[in-house]
């Protein structure tokens, strides 16, 4: 699978608790995006943040969050991101999706 030169990174913002059935929707967006042949997915645990709400959510001791933000970041062709953005539509209550133009410099695999 290749990348174009010019890709666009779809990235998404949602919280840690936030679920599809009882399946963690960060989970779900991934397997979603694999199943739509993606080039790829990444999650990212954010360690503090707030969202529209403004509710600070933070690791520190005093302050234990268990709904922390969590982004979801998918990098491929401008078409394969926005033919995605359907799924997302469907899936996210609450949370950020954002998009941008990307320069792709390497992608490769070891098969």
């Amino acid at each position: 699978m290749t990348i174009p030169e010019e890709g666009y990174l779809l990235r998404i913002f949602i919280g840690e608790s936030d679920k599809v059935g009882h399946k963690p929707l960060y989970e779900v967006i991934v397997l979603k995006a694999r199943e739509a042949g993606l080039a790829g997915a990444t999650v990212l645990r954010g360690v503090m943040g707030f969202g529209k709400n403004s509710i600070l959510h933070t690791t520190k001791i005093l302050r234990l969050s268990e709904d922390l933000p969590m982004i979801i970041e998918i990098v491929d062709s401008r078409e394969k991101v926005e033919a995605f953005l359907p799924v997302l539509d469907g899936l996210i209550a609450d949370g950020l999706v954002t998009l941008e133009r990307v320069k792709v410099i390497h992608y490769k695999g070891s098969r």
